[in-house]
């Protein structure tokens, strides 16, 4: 009777690992189930609209898992730890080309965060790597290029380094008045396993494949990364296909659409609460741009919710203090929007 006792709330919390686990699968089937329960006509057009747009990623899917197990596999990554050394300025530089361009996991960005401000690296250059690494990165650049065309996946690598250099650059200036000092929470650990890469970085092996060891690593970051990016992309297929069939064109277009600053203003703000995850927001703001979307305003909602994503914007809250918070926030909103006014300028042009 004790052992019943004391395994049901183990297998009680075993089931609601799996269903954390799987929720973003889970997600895609309830939707499916729903539409053919109360939608028969738009459940096998949603199902064969998103197998559609999973084959037309395909190529661009493949690639970008192979460049995430490259990295992990060669410890490629460390070379980020080469960045943060020389003057402020060219920190300020080579941190937010390592962020935008590096293929530095999401999981070891706060922990590497914490870890070079409590080595003493200045905050105008932790920031510039800081606020371009949501943004984009090589497996981001090519999925962005599948989905929205290769002349958007340049502008938002543009954007994400020039946020970088934005951000960078303002808190060094602020910092030379004296207004950022010990940015980080009381507490704030030295950055684990991110504070480990700093302090003692492995050398890049090239040759990954000639070690048992890394071939194994290599193979299990493209099956993780595979169904990762499988079930974001999926579910995010669906709800293009819903939001293609239910709302109206002429809503975006009046919404989001069209000239001036308020399109773009509005897309900046609205990409905060509804912005779901990089990949998934592709296919979202290629199904808005079909219907009407400014793309200087789909640029805008990519780059201010990539930043200031509730996960992201929840990661920072807890490292570092309220006023750099705001910062990052600021920063962030600020920068999203010129990034979008200058990608619909060139768009006219």
């Amino acid at each position: 009777m004790t052992s019943t006792t004391e395994n049901s709330p183990r297998h009680g919390a075993a089931i609601w690992q799996f269903l954390k686990d799987q929720r973003v699968w889970l997600a895609s089937a309830a939707i499916l189930l729903l539409l053919a329960v109360f939608d028969p006509a738009q459940a096998p057009q949603s199902a064969g609209f998103a197998g559609a747009a999973l084959l037309h990623t395909a190529p661009y899917l493949l690639f970008s898992i192979a460049v995430a197990a490259w990295a992990g596999a060669t410890e490629a990554d460390n070379l980020v730890a080469k960045a943060f050394t020389g003057s402020p300025l060219l920190m300020i530089a080579l941190g937010a080309l390592a962020g935008g361009l590096s293929p530095f996991c999401s999981c070891g960005v706060i922990p590497l965060i914490a870890a070079l401000l409590t080595m003493g690296v200045p905050l105008s250059a932790v920031m510039a790597f800081w606020l371009a690494s949501p943004i984009m990165d090589p497996s981001m650049f090519f999925l962005t290029a599948g989905v929205l065309g290769i002349e958007f996946a340049v502008a938002k690598t543009f954007a994400a380094v020039g946020l970088g250099l934005f951000g960078g650059l303002a808190v060094h200036l602020l910092s030379h008045r004296g207004a950022l000092t010990d940015p980080l929470r009381d507490g704030v650990g030295n950055g684990g396993c991110g504070g480990s890469r700093m302090r003692t970085p492995k050398p890049v092996v090239w040759k990954f494949w000639q070690e048992a060891e890394r071939r194994a690593k290599f193979a299990k970051t493209a099956w993780t990364t595979t169904l990762f990016l499988a079930k974001w992309l999926l579910l995010a297929f669906i709800l293009e296909s819903l939001m293609l069939a239910w709302i109206p064109a002429e809503t975006v277009t009046s919404t989001l659409g069209g000239e001036g600053l308020l399109p773009i203003i509005t897309a900046t703000l609205v990409g905060v609460p509804a912005y779901l995850n990089g990949y998934a927001a592709l296919p979202l703001v290629g199904g808005l741009i079909e219907q009407g979307m400014a793309p200087g305003a789909g640029l805008a909602f990519l780059v201010a919710g990539g930043v200031t994503s509730i996960p992201a914007a929840m990661a920072v809250w807890a490292l570092a203090k309220p006023k750099v918070f705001a910062l990052y926030l600021g920063l962030s909103l600020s920068g999203a929007f010129a990034a979008g006014l200058l990608f619909q300028a060139w768009q006219v042009l």
